[in-house]
């Protein structure tokens, strides 16, 4: 019966008669149940804002940011985390993924240790949970035992406490110290959520992951000047941007980039104070990673 009263485990009006429609019209009505994403994401905005503050501070004093979750949670947790190193060059370390049955639950579902808090808990605290750190509980149902049990341990450690989940009042929201409920309605496949829930707790991801970088000095502009050139797409990338912000030429660009070992920040300030890479580097240093304060230090 607790189940039953949950928004994501009611019937979609909008699809009762799904298994009856044309191709044309299912999609169609996916579609138009996507559409109600982004709005139910726009009345909670304050909400991610209290949550990006809480953990741009923690990371500003040396914490760390985990994403617990189970299933699709966990895993759209493990997405966000993983793309932060060659995005913005974070260490690995930095922004980590707890995820129910291990990192083999990725790609094959583990069944049952969702049902586990004191797994939750176990995990968790495998990753030595300090006071400075922020753990994001995400659960579609909001009452997951796993990132209940994870986030439990966080807030007795007195680490910061978020949590994510698409029904009101629910069971995680008492445990955080900022609780985020995304309310996107039933599903058009009844209880499938990882169609409009994960799609809702993706997007509100992205949000406070980019945010927090761009708080911690990893953008210029609305450029990725921290981007880890690991490839030749990367680097050709790397390349655009330096060009775009100092308006030199390719040839100009790479030779730049090339004594920065593709390190954007440096290749940046290098030409637009016409200071050496060894120059750049302190600055860059002084200025906490800012690239705008470090252009200004020489001026």
């Amino acid at each position: 019966m607790e189940l039953s009263q949950l928004i994501t485990e009611k019937r979609n009006q909008n699809s009762m008669n799904f298994d009856q429609m044309p191709t044309s019209e299912m999609l169609q009505t996916i579609n138009e149940e996507d559409k109600k994403v982004a709005y139910a994401i726009e009345s909670v905005l304050p909400q991610v804002e209290i949550a990006v503050e809480k953990i741009y501070k923690s990371l500003t004093n040396g914490g760390r940011l985990f994403y617990v979750g189970a299933g699709t949670s966990g895993r759209l947790g493990v997405i966000d985390a993983s793309e932060m190193p060659p995005t913005f060059m974070t260490p690995p370390s930095l922004v980590q993924t707890v995820i129910a049955g291990g990192n083999d639950a990725f790609f094959t579902a583990v069944e049952g240790v969702e049902d586990k808090e004191e797994q939750g808990k176990a995990d968790l605290k495998e990753k030595d949970i300090t006071v400075h750190d922020a753990v994001i509980g995400i659960t579609a149902s909001g009452r997951t035992p796993y990132p209940i049990g994870a986030l439990t341990y966080a807030r007795e450690l007195g680490a910061c406490t978020i949590s994510l989940a698409c029904n009101e009042n629910s069971l995680i929201s008492k445990l955080a110290d900022c609780a985020i409920e995304v309310i996107v309605g039933s599903e058009v496949l009844t209880g499938s959520t990882r169609m409009k829930a994960a799609s809702s707790h993706k997007m509100i991801l992205n949000m406070i992951s980019t945010t927090v970088m761009v708080k911690l000095g990893k953008v210029y502009e609305n450029l990725m000047v921290d981007v880890h050139a690991s490839n030749y797409k990367l680097m050709e990338r790397a390349k655009r941007i330096v060009m775009e912000i100092t308006n030199a030429t390719y040839e100009e660009t790479s030779k730049v980039l090339t004594q920065t070992n593709h390190e954007v920040k440096p290749a940046i300030v290098m030409m637009e104070a016409g200071v050496t890479y060894q120059e750049a580097k302190k600055a860059i240093a002084i200025s906490k990673g800012y690239v705008r304060e470090a252009i200004d230090y020489f001026s």
